[in-house]
């Protein structure tokens, strides 16, 4: 059953069900079901084709428990409507799931495609650009730029959480606008972890290592900042850039419900774009082709946000009473 509350004349769209206790009304927004839909897929995955692959079983078990985090954050939040930290703990779902499940990926990959695809990504950029930008760029960053865009790289983690924070404290809680940007950062994330599986690669600072003159050199940041990007779980990241990807999303919806959030991030999120390549972590295809996958999720972000607010106001329409009309 479709649900439509109404708050201070905006209207926000659920999808509802009514539970069993004391029929309190759990309501599911666009992007729960985004990530029910994803982590649910990557679970049955693990357990079924990928369950020869190494960490199956855990990651089959972790996904399995983000996919029931939704529901469970959403059954709470019914019955406990008066404690607001259940409500924001299901509202921002999407942050921790983003972050862990990257790190989960392994096993799907290696069953989707075990070897790494970064020879054909060289060769495309090499066909497209002739020559590969993060050697290029080594040659040319001085150290003191490298350390002021490590600083932005790492701003990938810092960006998203910001603006949703930000919006979701204007609106003193979900607006039409936190829940259409919280949908198309997860639509961006679920087909950028996608295509990490069907495209697998590792970059240019491991793939392409003997053809760069040293280490990433900065003055005081960058020496720690890069080996701290060294360590992850996952490391078949690149294609297309996840990080080129989330700062264009944010700088999109930031630009449209936070005009000034989007010039305060402006330029520390164009670093952070120019980073990926300085910083040698990307090739220039996958910075490429990171822009239609953000116009795609965006539009279609947009396009499932205006159905749904229509649908509610056609509903709330149909459902008020003949006698409740004031005749002047």
């Amino acid at each position: 059953m479709n649900i439509w509350s109404f708050s201070g004349g905006r209207v926000l769209p659920h999808v509802s069900v009514r539970g069993q206790s004391e029929g309190a009304l759990v309501r599911f927004r666009q992007v729960d079901l985004v990530l029910m839909a994803a982590c649910s897929v990557a679970a049955l995955v693990c357990v079924g084709p990928a369950r020869w692959a190494p960490g199956s079983t855990r990651s089959a078990c972790l996904f399995g428990l983000m996919a029931l985090g939704v529901p469970l954050l959403r059954m709470l939040e019914a019955r406990f409507p008066r404690q607001p930290l259940i409500a924001i703990a299901a509202d921002f779902w999407l942050l921790p799931v983003s972050a862990l499940s990257h790190g989960w990926l392994g096993p799907i990959v290696d069953w989707m495609n075990p070897l790494v695809k970064d020879a054909q990504l060289i060769a495309v950029d090499e066909r497209l650009f002739g020559f590969q930008a993060a050697v290029s760029l080594s040659h040319v960053v001085p150290p003191w730029a490298n350390d002021v865009l490590m600083l932005c790289y790492y701003g990938h983690f810092i960006w998203p959480l910001l603006l949703g924070i930000f919006l979701y404290a204007r609106g003193r809680g979900p607006t039409p606008g936190f829940d259409e940007y919280l949908l198309g950062l997860g639509l961006l994330l679920s087909f950028n972890y996608a295509a990490y599986s069907l495209v697998p690669a590792v970059g240019p600072r491991y793939f392409l290592v003997g053809a760069f003159d040293g280490g990433l050199r900065g003055w005081l940041l960058t020496p720690l900042l890069e080996s701290m990007m060294r360590g992850p779980v996952y490391t078949r990241d690149c294609f297309p850039s996840g990080h080129t990807g989330v700062a264009l999303v944010v700088l999109f919806y930031a630009f449209r419900f936070a005009r000034r959030f989007f010039w305060v991030m402006l330029f520390p999120g164009l670093g952070l774009i120019f980073a990926t390549l300085s910083g040698r972590f990307h090739y220039t295809i996958d910075l490429v082709c990171a822009v239609p996958l953000v116009l795609v999720v965006t539009g279609l972000a947009l396009a499932l946000s205006r159905a749904a607010r229509q649908r509610a106001v056609e509903q709330n329409a149909r459902s008020v009473p003949v006698d409740a009309i004031v005749r002047p």
